[in-house]
């Protein structure tokens, strides 16, 4: 994720943020613009508008808050003023909440959302998902984020454009104990939604876009029966021996579709790492083999190069972990078969693709009470 800077002081500023530390000036992301901008009251009732050191701009654009902003300070997106919607692009992809009269809930809720918000900055740069989606539509996966019930138990996993969630993954106790039950030495919010969004884009870019032949050369038979593949997996105890030959984790060994979901979530690991890198000018030197300054990751068509600049940033992103005494923050040794997997998914991204299929129908927009749907089939 790139740094940002106060269009009226300078001062950087961090995707999350709601106010200029500097100047004081009030913030929101704007999605039409993928910036994170000063801004100030505009005419018109909860109407804002772009604050820069020039001063106003005749005919600038007004936006309204996100409606999670202003009910429950759980966003900093804006709605362009001309959209229907009262949430913001990422929000409205949420269509089921868990009780949030539960007051654990609420603080889990915005943890996820905060996660999602980054996905979909990743996923706009890469022109995966629209910005500003006509007549207050959504575009991209849809979200239902739901806690355990008595009788009934959530899965995290995906099934026909909609991503379900465990709040559960939200605390950070339940989620090691998971990471360590399960042999995932990366566990994180992001990387499960991430993971998730793997499935959704197979849908649209492999099956949709009819590349299944060509994804079955890189990586095998989607066909075979998934249930009984996950079964065989677990039964095992998930750790078959000399996975890293072949693949980005142990969990992608266990069926095709989880191969490819967990190199989508591996492949937007890195574009967001080295945008980061970039955004902080970062020259990276790898003792002794020399080395140069990063690039933005988004506008790097060569995947040849993406790998040349990635494999230092790890480097030194886990010895800056070590020297803070914390395990590797990269827990990842990548192999040729991997590496070209990674390149089957930079290439299916960077390629000419057709509109995107609409979104599910879906009942009100990040409602709680929205109706649960079916279990998801792809985990």
């Amino acid at each position: 994720m790139k740094t940002f800077r106060c269009d009226h002081c300078g001062h950087p500023l961090f995707f999350e943020n709601v106010t200029c530390l500097q100047c004081g000036s009030s913030l929101a992301f704007l999605p039409d613009r993928l910036a994170l901008c000063a801004v100030e009251p505009a005419e018109g009732e909860g109407l804002w508008r772009r604050k820069t050191a020039r001063g106003r701009m005749a005919g600038a654009p007004t936006y309204r808050l996100c409606h999670n902003t202003t009910a429950y300070q759980a966003c900093n997106f804006a709605v362009p003023a001309d959209d229907p919607n009262p949430l913001c692009v990422s929000c409205r992809q949420t269509r089921v909440l868990p009780d949030l009269s539960v007051p654990e809930n609420v603080d889990r809720w915005f943890n996820i959302e905060a996660a999602k918000r980054r996905l979909f900055f990743t996923l706009a740069r890469l022109g995966l998902v629209a910005v500003t989606p006509p007549n207050g539509e959504r575009d991209g996966p849809v979200f239902e984020f739901k806690a355990d019930v008595p009788g009934e138990m959530v899965m995290t996993g995906h099934a026909e454009g909609v991503i379900t969630l465990n709040v559960a993954e939200a605390d950070d106790a339940e989620r090691v104990k998971r990471r360590v039950e399960l042999h995932e030495p990366y566990r994180t919010l992001l990387g499960h939604l991430r993971h998730e969004s793997g499935h959704y884009y197979w849908d649209r870019l492999i099956d949709e876009g009819g590349r299944v032949e060509e994804f079955r050369k890189v990586f095998g038979d989607e066909s075979i029966d998934y249930a009984e593949a996950l079964q065989r997996h677990y039964a095992s105890g998930g750790q078959p021996p000399g996975w890293e030959n072949s693949f980005v984790s142990a969990y992608a060994t266990s069926h095709p579709w989880e191969d490819w979901a967990e190199t989508w979530a591996h492949y937007l690991h890195m574009v967001d790492l080295l945008e980061t890198a970039a955004a902080y000018n970062t020259r990276v030197e790898v003792p002794g083999a020399g080395g140069d300054e990063v690039d933005d990751p988004f506008e790097m068509p060569d995947f040849d190069k993406l790998v040349e600049q990635w494999v230092p940033v790890t480097l030194l992103v886990n010895s800056l972990n070590r020297s803070l005494g914390q395990g590797d923050a990269y827990p990842f040794a990548l192999s040729q078969p991997a590496l070209d997997k990674l390149r089957f998914v930079h290439n299916v991204i960077r390629a000419p693709r057709k509109q995107a299929a609409p979104a599910p129908a879906a009942g009100d927009a990040g409602s709680a009470m929205a109706k649960p749907e079916p279990a998801p089939q792809q985990g």
